[in-house]
């Protein structure tokens, strides 16, 4: 045995890796502000019961968040096949104004004081769904099967919409009396807003049906290559156009609490935006737009985050004028921070730093 290999000197260690989970990142985010409430809120934490219901700020974010993280939940399988859906917002409107058609009946503006109460609830929720259901199935058509460009394709609906949704209305603001039809958006069960627990069976929905069938590795894959899927067997148009179609029914049950949060339905205005803050929830929450990988829970950390950053900033008093400034401020923040250039940066830049001794 030769002399060379014993007195080898060893070769540089290889560097551990450190592969911090995606969600790390926006679960710190939400802490960070979290803590800021904690240390500058009074009684930001404070949670109360009241017949039976609880109440306070944190409760009230959960509340807030469920339109936004019900579409958000949608959009980030859109997302991860690679697409994105601009027009969650227009199909919203639809819905909700649908739904307030169908609790009106044949009214819209020329009966005051109709029984609205009477009216079932079964053919409210199907028919405001139906439409959402076709929103989506439209925008999937021109995805998968015409070939349109997602955002696109997309942006046809999202302009005419909201005129869709003009028309069910009858350009009148349809006010509600339906208690029942309230109860979705406004209502409380096992004291908690029960928004906030059809958001968490939406969830429960999609991530079973993302697990327990081959539907989530089929979207990872056709985000991933489209065109390697397709030789693979798997039918990427199917998947892209059952995708938009949950995406729609997501914003078709959003529109549905809008409306009944309000006890009416304003075409103009509701969901108007809805689709920015979705898609900033499913970003932070750490999903690539490129597509082929997507976080269901990032994208629910996503929407808190989004929610506990509208609460903090209206209850520390921030002028109106100034709202939109700070929030984006804080989502570029936490969006710089779970770039991949940003950590190889701070790698690099801690390597430099040198040691002692």
């Amino acid at each position: 045995m030769s002399n060379a290999s014993a007195t080898q000197t060893p070769g540089p260690r290889p560097a551990r890796s450190r592969n911090i989970p995606p969600i790390v990142w926006p679960l710190l985010a939400l802490a960070v502000i979290l803590l800021f409430n904690l240390a500058f809120t009074r009684g930001f934490f404070s949670i109360t019961v009241k017949e039976g219901h609880l109440f306070g700020s944190l409760i009230d974010i959960l509340k807030r968040a469920a339109p936004t993280l019900i579409i958000a939940l949608g959009m980030t399988l859109v997302i991860g096949t690679g697409g994105i859906d601009i027009s969650v917002g227009s199909v919203a409107a639809i819905a909700g104004s649908m739904a307030a058609f169908m609790v009106r009946g044949a009214s819209i503006a020329y009966l005051e004081e109709a029984a609205y109460a009477t009216t079932p609830l079964l053919p409210v929720f199907a028919f405001a769904l139906l439409a959402a259901a076709a929103c989506g199935l439209f925008n999937g058509s021109l995805v998968a099967f015409v070939g349109i460009q997602p955002i696109v394709a997309t942006l046809i609906l999202m302009i005419t919409g909201r005129g869709i949704a003009v028309l069910l209305t009858g350009g009148y603001v349809l006010a509600l009396d339906h208690p029942r039809f309230e109860f979705i958006g406004i209502g409380y069960l096992l004291g908690l807003p029960f928004p906030f627990i059809m958001a968490v069976g939406v969830f429960v929905v999609l991530l079973l049906l993302t697990r327990l069938i081959p539907l989530g590795l089929f979207i990872q894959s056709t985000g991933g290559n489209s065109v390697a899927s397709t030789y693979s067997g798997v039918n990427t148009r199917m998947v892209k156009l059952l995708v938009y179609l949950i995406s729609g029914l997501c914003a078709g049950m959003a529109g549905i609490i809008l409306t009944s949060d309000v006890k009416a339905a304003d075409a103009n205005y509701m969901g108007l935006w809805l689709e920015l803050d979705a898609i900033l929830a499913v970003v932070i929450g750490g999903t690539a737009m490129t597509g082929g990988r997507y976080s269901l829970w990032g994208t629910i950390v996503g929407a808190l985050i989004i929610q506990s950053l509208t609460t903090t900033i209206l209850t520390r008093g921030v002028q109106v004028q100034y709202t939109l400034i700070v929030k984006a401020v804080v989502v570029i923040f936490v969006i710089l921070i779970q770039s991949e250039r940003t950590r190889e940066f701070l790698q690099k830049s801690r390597r430099k730093v040198p040691t002692s001794g």
